[in-house]
């Protein structure tokens, strides 16, 4: 495939990259393309270039773009969150490569710049006679003050009439998208909420029909800022004499499986690339349906720009003589605002492979969005047992170590086929991929710094975090195993110094409780432990408390059920109680009641808990609560 077709007689010269660069006349002295990325927020491929008949007729200045130049129908980024994705494409390398994975992290007092020899593509462009701008957010995770020139306020709609004359630019304009309010939206304009599909992971509701409604009202509003970019453009000759890419950083803001989930649907991005004639290496109209990771944009933009790909970038130049489509493309998740987390999942032509690594929360965990109707309606439906069982599972659910998904017939990704037997040799083939790609280097194993966990999450504007993480940075002043802060934010006392274990914070569910002898992971839907023993017996043990038993301590108090009978125990600071219970098979919901008197003497400190279990093997337990039953 040829980089360049040349439409005017020009010199030529090819560089170590194999693209042409025309020497001639253009936007001043060089005859280098400019480069512009519209760069837009939170915004889906819901365009009608992209399939989506609703928009047929209300986005026609990206389907003019599709027209006239390549759309790629599927390209997706390396992390579903803005500063993570943003810095991970200005330096050409996913960012767990080098410490910027963590959403909003080395800003403030705590800021760090790129590791030696690494650098931003406006650095490099910089270097090689371009001018680089930017207009609107950049929200990189690392030091960043002097990266863009400031544009003036006169020329902020049209930022390359700041740019010197003679000298080529590569600018970004940074555009609201899905963030876009939409109030004052001409109601004539607005989607109609009746006619609209909501994914199958979510809710079949009216609520979320008005939210995918208002997603596609964005991508209406926004088409016509980015029709009138090209007509200034246009009006100032530069058109063609540009390459302009159109391309988003993640999907939709508020659909949660989107936006911050790992998913087709948080991945996924609309991603445009329109040609001058004279530098179009396709032709107008073309679609690709390669595999694309978006890091591949900043390796073909260097490209363009006649520059070598430095080691550390991570993409490959789209239009290269010896392009090859790519076997998967990788993305990440970490910690995202105050909820902490990693994720690392993979993408091949069929399936999409995640592997989850903090098993103790929930897949909703407490994040930004609480507080909003949407989210508000999920979590109420899991509570009074109304959401569809499979939304209960992938929201609320046990979260699997891995999830295996065929994407081509299940896009929501509702159907975990990681269990199947069917599945096994592509279950092995793509954890095989994961490991490849990890081993080039993943810093998000290394746990984030108290100070970084303390500015994200102490407090914070977007909320205060409730992972186990924190924890240890934070105060139990009354002993009993949980933090003032996680107790308050979860609506317990911090000062009654009571022993109260519910299970039902989604960022940590076991609330401290552990198994040496028992494999299954603790954490079952929000609100419950559940687990099979293995073999006949197995335990459950809290350590790291401090409280004292009060004269208005009773008992101890267990409330769980089995599958199997079985007998339930409990041991005191190494000390086991007198009583035994006995609890019987079935759905119905036990009271195991310890009683204090003569076990634990009032004033006596409780340091360790441990609950025994015996009955058959593989029995399943589910456990509601443990609490101490005050007067």
């Amino acid at each position: 495939m040829h980089r360049l077709k040349l439409l005017c007689s020009v010199t030529l010269v090819l560089t170590a990259t194999n693209s042409l660069i025309l020497a001639g006349d253009s936007h001043a002295a060089s005859d280098q393309p400019n480069i512009l990325w519209i760069y837009q927020e939170d915004t889906s491929p819901w365009m009608a270039c992209y399939g989506h008949e609703i928009q047929q007729g209300w986005t026609p200045r990206v389907d003019q773009l599709a027209e006239e130049g390549v759309r790629f129908s599927r390209a997706f980024v390396p992390f579903p969150v803005c500063s993570a994705c943003r810095s991970s494409l200005i330096v050409g390398a996913n960012a767990i490569r080098f410490g910027a994975h963590e959403h909003r992290s080395r800003r403030g007092n705590l800021v760090k710049p790129l590791p030696e020899g690494m650098k931003t593509i406006p650095d490099l462009m910089r270097e090689h006679g371009y001018f680089p701008f930017n207009v609107g957010k950049t929200d990189y995770n690392f030091f960043e003050q002097g990266l863009y020139p400031i544009i003036p306020k006169q020329h902020t709609k049209q930022p390359w009439r700041a740019v010197p004359e003679g000298t080529p630019f590569f600018g970004q304009i940074q555009l609201k998208g899905g963030k876009t309010n939409t109030t004052k939206w001409p109601v004539a304009k607005r989607t109609d909420p009746a006619s609209v599909s909501v994914p199958a992971d979510y809710p079949q509701t009216n609520l979320y029909r008005e939210v995918v409604a208002q997603h596609y009202d964005t991508i209406r509003s926004d088409d016509g800022v980015i029709g009138r970019i090209l007509d200034d453009l246009a009006a100032d000759d530069l058109l063609e004499k540009t390459i302009v890419v159109y391309f988003s950083d993640h999907g939709a803001n508020n659909l949660v499986r989107h936006k911050q989930m790992p998913t087709e649907g948080g991945l996924h991005v609309p991603f445009i690339i329109r040609f001058p004639k004279r530098w179009r290496p396709v032709a107008s109209g073309s679609v690709r349906n390669d595999l694309v990771s978006m890091l591949d944009l900043s390796a073909t933009t260097l490209a363009w720009a006649g520059i070598a790909k430095p080691d550390w970038f991570e993409g490959h130049d789209l239009f290269a003589d010896d392009f090859q489509p790519r076997p998967f493309v990788a993305s990440a998740k970490d910690r995202l605002d105050h909820t902490i987390d990693r994720v690392r999942s993979i993408r091949t032509e069929r399936y999409r492979y995640t592997r989850n690594y903090f098993l103790d929360r929930v897949l909703l965990q407490p994040q930004y969005r609480d507080g909003r109707p949407f989210t508000e309606a999920l979590r109420a439906a899991y509570a009074d047992d109304s959401l569809a069982p499979a939304l209960k599972r992938i929201y609320f659910g046990e979260r699997p170590a891995e999830e295996l998904y065929d994407v081509v017939e299940d896009p929501a990704q509702v159907h975990n086929l990681a269990g199947d037997p069917a599945y096994g040799d592509v279950l092995t083939q793509h954890r095989a991929l994961l490991e490849m790609w990890l081993a080039k280097g993943d810093l998000g194993k290394v746990a984030e710094p108290a100070d970084e966990l303390r500015a994200n999450g102490e407090n914070a504007k977007w909320g205060t975090g409730v992972n186990a993480e924190y924890e240890n940075i934070r105060i139990d002043s009354d002993g009993d195993g949980l933090s003032d802060t996680w107790e308050t934010v979860n609506g317990r006392d911090p000062q009654d110094g009571r022993l109260v274990f519910e299970f039902d914070c989604g960022g940590w569910q076991t609330e401290g409780w552990q198994s040496t002898d028992i494999t299954d992971n603790l954490a079952g839907y929000q609100g419950f432990l559940d687990f099979h023993l293995n073999g006949e017996k197995g335990s459950l043990h809290r350590d790291g408390l401090s409280t004292k038993a009060t004269s208005a301590d009773q008992a101890i108090v267990v409330r769980l059920r089995c599958t199997r009978e079985a007998t339930v125990g409990l041991i005191v600071n190494r000390r086991a109680s007198s009583e035994q219970y006995r609890v019987a098979a079935g759905k119905q919901w036990h009271l195991c009641r310890f009683p204090l008197s003569g076990f634990v003497p009032v004033g006596e400190v409780f340091r360790e808990l441990t609950l025994t279990l015996t009955g058959a093997d593989q029995a399943y337990f589910e456990i509601d609560s443990i609490m101490v039953d005050r007067n």
